[in-house]
């Protein structure tokens, strides 16, 4: 199984967690949703979220995931590959929701509710 991850909002979350597709409004504005490998999530959540204690982290398994799913460079710099997937996310896709916060400093970093191994 391949997880890749979405951040969220809590209050976005609860708003559409019992529907059974879930399409955010850069699915509409941009044509995807963003998500971020294992690799990626901890920084995109300081680069984007630092210091917001309100988020979720959603675990997806990229394997039950209706919609297509695009591996993207973003900028200049090869490491900088994130998933995108490309339609509404079937909701059974979602494995986990994790509680997101960041430390005393505003920073994130991965839950240890995630093993890397």
């Amino acid at each position: 199984m391949s997880t890749i991850f979405h951040i969220i909002r809590k209050e976005a979350w609860r708003n559409t967690k019992e529907a059974k597709i879930y399409a955010p409004e850069s699915l509409y504005s941009e044509g995807f949703i963003h998500c971020s490998t294992l690799e990626t999530v901890v920084e995109v959540a300081n680069y984007l979220f630092k210091g917001q204690s309100d988020l979720l982290l959603l675990c997806i398994d990229l394997d039950k995931v209706e919609a297509k799913v695009l591996f993207e460079r973003v900028g200049q710099e090869e490491r900088w590959v994130f998933p995108h997937i490309y339609g509404a996310l079937n909701v059974d896709a979602i494995i986990q929701e994790i509680e997101f916060k960041p430390d005393s400093n505003g920073l994130f970093s991965l839950p240890p509710q995630i093993t890397t191994t």
